[in-house]
């Protein structure tokens, strides 16, 4: 499998409340992401406006049904319609999340928790494998955000994430809003978890906004639904102190999704924090 090289740059979601400033200007990001299944169809108007975009612009296939950890395999249909995605518009990664989603003959389109177990490891290393040799390409696995835990877990996320890709030659989109709702809702240490992962392995970071407990209730919700909060900035700085490699952060709203300028701003803020960091470890 072709070895992923590193991508320095900031982006954004390509969402349809921004698809006429993308078509109409010069959006000042790097790359968008786009929900891979959004577009794994056959013709209309979202592939048009994809390859518009995609003339001026990289692209990221970020998917949320690929269903990694189904114990029924994966989708040999869905593989190929994302395959001819692919083919179309060469993207810059193909990503899918740490969870499964499907039954073999129920969609949940939710992404829902896996034991971390070995016998959960082996079949998510037989999916990966396997999309991996369907699409020729390697993948980047996200690590989720959770509100539970197996009592039969044998292995901390870390572990399980850092296992996943010596046994797969994955690689990994590092959500570090996810570690922080994880950690907050788990009682961990969200350094813990960065100094547990393999970050020679990554080649994306994903920031959002999460709902703070609230209303009685204990947990914390990753909602995408508003701006960054300080602590996940902070967790940030500490990753991109960490890492020795450029990688590609983006800014991910899915809801409450605001004007432009106001994504741009907050994602010049995590230019900024990551040229701080950098300068911080070459001083």
């Amino acid at each position: 499998m072709n070895a992923i090289a590193p991508f320095n740059g900031f982006g954004l979601g390509l969402r349809r409340t921004h698809y006429a400033d993308f078509l109409d200007r010069d959006v000042p990001v790097d790359f968008v992401e786009v929900i891979s299944e959004n577009f794994m169809v056959d013709g209309g108007r979202p592939l048009r406006i994809l390859d518009e975009v995609r003339e001026k612009l990289p692209v990221i296939l970020h998917g949320v049904s690929m269903s990694i950890g189904s114990a029924h395999g994966l989708d040999t249909e869905y593989l190929d319609r994302l395959k001819r995605l692919e083919r179309r518009v060469d993207p810059l990664f193909v990503s899918d999340h740490l969870c499964w989603t499907r039954t073999s003959a129920h969609n949940s389109h939710d992404l829902l928790p896996l034991p971390l177990t070995e016998e959960a490891l082996e079949v998510v290393c037989a999916n990966i494998c396997n999309a991996q040799d369907h699409l020729g390409r390697a993948m980047l696995i996200e690590n989720p955000s959770s509100y539970l835990t197996f009592p039969q877990d044998e292995m901390r996320e870390w572990e399980f994430l850092a296992e996943m890709a010596r046994r797969t030659g994955c690689y990994l989109l590092l959500d570090v809003n996810n570690i922080y709702v994880s950690a907050q809702n788990h009682g961990f240490d969200a350094r813990e978890y960065l100094a547990g992962v393999p970050l020679d392995r990554v080649r994306q970071i994903h920031l959002a906004g999460h709902t703070p407990a609230e209303d009685g209730r204990e947990i914390i919700i990753d909602t995408h639904d508003r701006e960054v909060c300080d602590a996940v900035w902070e967790l940030y700085a500490h990753a991109m102190r960490l890492l020795s490699q450029p990688v590609a952060t983006m800014i991910e709203r899915d809801d409450k999704i605001p004007p432009l300028p106001e994504l741009l701003a907050e994602l010049d803020g995590a230019r900024r924090i990551a040229a701080e960091a950098k300068q911080g470890v070459a001083a």
